[in-house]
């Protein structure tokens, strides 16, 4: 099993940061990759079970299913349902920590998949660099904050 972890601190307060990333449907008014995305069957995108169904700039499809999600913690979980990028059985906790020094946000992105044998290395650089390191350069961006 493949175990990938990013992290980054935000020089904003951690409230607004989770303000923005706590929309499970929003990744795609911030995230690069992503093109569109709808929650399928009307649900609340703050529902535990509901399922995002987003397409990338690429035209590919995924489905992620919201595992988790707590306010008091500052965290969700996700899964993928369905991908063409060969991730098994993908779960994936995104966790918001205050840094107190210059109220500050600690961002710690990481999940863990399989994947077929000899591509562990290229699909864990994929996730790390072209999803979450990316992300959290788009969410500055976004935020209208300072680059790292």
């Amino acid at each position: 099993m493949v175990r990938v972890v990013r992290s980054t601190v935000l020089d904003a307060p951690v409230e607004a940061v989770w303000q923005v990333i706590r929309d499970f449907n929003g990744h795609d008014q911030w995230h690069p990759a992503v093109a569109s995305s709808h929650i399928e069957r009307g649900n609340a995108a703050d529902r535990v079970g509901c399922v995002r169904c987003f397409r990338l700039e690429d035209g590919s499809e995924l489905r992620e299913q919201l595992l988790t999600l707590s306010d008091i913690e500052q965290s969700f979980s996700y899964c993928l349902l369905d991908t063409p990028i060969p991730l098994f059985n993908y779960v994936a906790h995104c966790c918001l920590f205050p840094v107190t020094d210059g109220d500050r946000t600690f961002w710690e992105w990481e999940s863990r998949f399989d994947t077929p044998a000899g591509q562990q290395e290229e699909l864990a650089t994929m996730v790390g660099d072209n999803i979450y390191s990316a992300g959290f350069n788009a969410i500055r961006s976004h935020m209208g904050l300072e680059a790292a």
